[in-house]
C-alpha cells in the first residue's frame, strides 16, 4: 500500500486490541504479563484506559495515605470515563491493572517494594520479587500492553549540577510513544536542561493552559513553555495530535504538561525548600536513585506536610485530565462511541482477576 494511502488509514477510526501479551510463560505456566480483566476488555472494544504508576504508591508517601490516594486517582479517571491501570510487579508477572487487595498490597511493602526502571523489569519478574514501576517502566508496559496515555505526579529530569545525572524518563520518553500527564519536571531537577534534552530527543511537550513551563509544586518555572495549548478543549485538542501521532509511526513520547491546581501552588516558596534539601543531599552523599526520594522526603519535612498534600492534589488533577485525553482518543479512534463508558460509572467491571 502507499504510504499516504495507508497513514489515511490509519487515520480512520479503528478499533484498539492489545497486543496478545500471554504468549510468552513463566515458571508453572503463568503469562509474564497479565492484564486485568477491565483492562484487556476495554483494549479489545478500543475503550479509553489510563496507565498509573506504582512508585509513587510505594515510595511516594507513607501507608496507609498511600493506598487511599491510589483508589482516590483510580476512582478519578472512572468517574471521567476511563479504566484506570496501576502496573506493577508481583508475584513473577507484571500486572497491567492491579485488583483493590494488590493497592494494599504494594502500599503496605512500601520502600521494601523495588523501585524498577526500564533496566530492571527483567530481574525483578525473574525473582518473583514485588516490584513499583517507575515513569520510565510504565511507560514501557504500558505501550506493550497497547496504552497510549500515562498519569504520573511529575517527571523525571536532569539533576542539577551533575548535567550527566539524566532520569531514565526522559530517555524512555525519546523512545517510546505514550503521553505522559504530568505536573511538570520536578522542581528539584534542572527544569531548563530537562527540556533541552527532550528537545534533542524529539519529544512533544505540551503545557495545559500557560505559557511557562510548570515546576511540580508550582505553576511557574520561570521557563517558557515549548507549547501551549489552551485549557479550554485542551483533551481534544491534545488527543487529536496523538491520534496523528500514532498514524505516522512516530516512536517518540508526548509530555504534557498540567500547573498544579492554584490552591495548591507553592509559588517560588518552595525554592528555599529544595534548595535547603539540596545542600543536606550533598553533604550525606545522596546519589542515584535515591536522590528523588530523599529530596522529596526532605521537602516534606521542611514544609510540615504541605509538600504531600500538594504531591496528591496534583496527581489527582493529572488523573482527571488524563483521563479526558484518553477518552477523547478513544472517540477519535473508535468506530463505536456508544459502547464506551459514560463518565461517572462507579465500578464498570468486575475486579476478580480472571
Amino acid at each position: 500500500m502507499h504510504r499516504a494511502n495507508r497513514i489515511a488509514a490509519q487515520l480512520a477510526p479503528q478499533a484498539r486490541t492489545s497486543p496478545a501479551l500471554t504468549e510468552h510463560k513463566a515458571d508453572q505456566g503463568s503469562p509474564l504479563i497479565q492484564l486485568h480483566p477491565a483492562v484487556a476488555e476495554a483494549l479489545a472494544r478500543g475503550g479509553p484506559v489510563v496507565a498509573l504508576e506504582s512508585t509513587i504508591i510505594s515510595h511516594g508517601m507513607p501507608y496507609p495515605q498511600n493506598v487511599e490516594t491510589a483508589r482516590e486517582v483510580e476512582a478519578i479517571v472512572r468517574h471521567n470515563g476511563a479504566v484506570p491501570a496501576t502496573i506493577a510487579i508481583l508475584n513473577g508477572a507484571i500486572r497491567i491493572g492491579l485488583a483493590d487487595e494488590e493497592l494494599e498490597q504494594l502500599g503496605r511493602a512500601g520502600l521494601s517494594a523495588q523501585k524498577v526502571s526500564r533496566r530492571d523489569i527483567a530481574s525483578c519478574v525473574a525473582q518473583k520479587l514485588v516490584g513499583a514501576t517507575t515513569v520510565s517502566a510504565t511507560m514501557l508496559l504500558a505501550h506493550m500492553a497497547g496504552i497510549r496515555v500515562f498519569v504520573t505526579g511529575g517527571c523525571g529530569g536532569v539533576h542539577r549540577g551533575d548535567a550527566m545525572d539524566v532520569s531514565a524518563d526522559l530517555t524512555e520518553l525519546g523512545r517510546t510513544p505514550v503521553a505522559v500527564v504530568c505536573a511538570g519536571i520536578k522542581s528539584i531537577l534542572d527544569i531548563p536542561r530537562s527540556l533541552e534534552y527532550l528537545e534533542t530527543m524529539g519529544v512533544s511537550v505540551l503545557t495545559v493552559g500557560s505559557n511557562e513551563f510548570p515546576a511540580f509544586f508550582s505553576r511557574a518555572s520561570g521557563v517558557k513553555a515549548p507549547r501551549t495549548v489552551a485549557a479550554e478543549g485542551a483533551a481534544r485538542t491534545i488527543a487529536g495530535g496523538l491520534q496523528v501521532h500514532h498514524a505516522l509511526d512516530l516512536a517518540h513520547g508526548t509530555l504534557v504538561a498540567v500547573p498544579i491546581p492554584e490552591a495548591d501552588d507553592f509559588g517560588k516558596e518552595i525554592d528555599s525548600y529544595v534548595n535547603a534539601a539540596l545542600v543536606e543531599a550533598d553533604e550525606k552523599g545522596v546519589k542515584g536513585a535515591d536522590i528523588t526520594p530523599f529530596l522529596l522526603d526532605k521537602v516534606n519535612k521542611l514544609t510540615a506536610g504541605r509538600s504531600l498534600t500538594a504531591n496528591i492534589a496534583l496527581v489527582k488533577n493529572n488523573a482527571e485530565v488524563g483521563a479526558g485525553i484518553a477518552v477523547e482518543l478513544s472517540k477519535l479512534e473508535n468506530p463505536n462511541p456508544g459502547e464506551l463508558p459514560e463518565p461517572g460509572a462507579p465500578n464498570l467491571f468486575a475486579y476478580n482477576r480472571a
